[in-house]
């Protein structure tokens, strides 16, 4: 469909309206015979109404449009904008139809980005209800069974005294690994960078760790040792935090005498740390979510496992907090390979 701006309108009317104008001119002056002068009158007349005809159409079409366009401008950049006006050329009517399409599209996907926060928030808070439902649960029953006379049981008291601590720590780690979460997203846990040997700081972890490792068979390894420390500039206290649920996640989810192994590569300015395991794996659609909080792959093999679903979480915010990146690739029966970057210092 043709569309015209609005100086071509007030040229299109304001000839039509001269034509007409001219038309019943003439007809009058051939009608009476009127002397010569008239004729001089006519195009005069012809000439000044078609330019105020003009002028009037074009000021009416831009004032329409003007405020239109101007609120249109003042939505989709959030600020006021100067009052101005538009070029004489600039076809109006057009431009405002680009810009209310172009304010329609990023409105949709602005309801669409709003729907998504929308659906995450649900899913987050049933979530959180979720995980905190077991452990008050498990507490409820326990209490309940010694109130009721388990008291005086010493078969069960101290038992369950002992499983109510145990729920109670749980709902404790998750509170405090959300409130890790918010402050790494708000800002508020500030890091403290020191330059220290990641290598080494591997070695204390895999002694930390390598209990859990005996009991399932694992062994825990380097890819190839460096000769040298490997030094990097980090919060250390994160860092090992980060190493921690890396090579948990691999004990966990390896093959009963399986490995989980570090390997180094040296990027130039940065350090790229790998852990890999040789456990189950995960499916490809299962990647992309494998960082937001309580995701779990396998729900129900997942919390018998333990852990509060946020570890990972809490490692993709410190890495990211260092102003670095962590990946993971991962197949079904193939094992699954965590690569973060560190950056590096002399």
């Amino acid at each position: 469909m043709q569309t015209y701006s609005s100086r071509q309108l007030a040229y299109i009317i304001s000839a039509i309206l001269t034509f007409l104008a001219g038309f019943f001119m003439l007809l009058w002056y051939y009608i009476a015979a009127s002397p010569a002068w008239m004729l001089v009158f006519l195009v005069i007349f012809m000439t000044t109404a078609f330019a105020i005809v003009q002028m009037i159409l074009r000021k009416y079409i831009s004032d329409k449009i003007k405020p239109v366009y101007k609120t249109i401008l003042d939505l989709t950049s959030g600020k006021k904008h100067k009052e101005e006006k538009p070029a004489k050329n600039v076809n109006v009517l057009s431009e405002v139809k680009t810009d209310v399409e172009e304010w329609a599209r990023l409105q949709t996907a602005e309801i669409e980005r709003l729907k998504e926060l929308e659906r995450y928030r649900k899913e987050f808070v049933g979530n959180v209800s979720h995980e905190l439902k077991t452990p008050i649960f498990n507490i409820q029953g326990y209490v309940l069974t010694l109130l009721e006379g388990g008291i005086d049981d010493p078969k069960i008291n101290k038992l369950y005294l002992q499983r109510t601590e145990t729920s109670i720590n749980r709902m404790i780690s998750i509170v405090e690994d959300l409130e890790s979460i918010t402050k790494l997203e708000s800002g508020e846990l500030k890091l403290k960078f020191e330059k220290f040997d990641i290598v080494k700081l591997v070695e204390e972890v895999f002694d930390m760790e390598q209990m859990l490792a005996d009991e399932r068979e694992i062994t825990l390894d380097f890819t190839r040792r460096p000769e040298r420390p490997v030094y990097v500039k980090a919060d250390k206290k994160r860092i090992t935090e980060v190493l921690t649920n890396l090579i948990n996640n691999g004990i966990k989810y390896s093959r009963k005498k399986g490995f989980v192994k570090i390997g180094f590569y040296d990027l130039e300015e940065i350090i790229m740390v790998e852990v890999s395991d040789n456990g189950i794996g995960m499916e490809k659609k299962d990647l992309p979510r494998v960082f937001e909080r309580f995701y779990r792959v396998d729900k129900s093999r997942s919390r018998e496992q333990g852990g509060t679903g946020l570890g990972l979480s809490i490692v993709k915010h410190i890495i990211e907090a260092h102003n670095q990146s962590i990946n993971v690739k991962s197949a079904p029966d193939e094992g699954t390979t965590f690569t973060f970057t560190l950056e590096r210092t002399r």
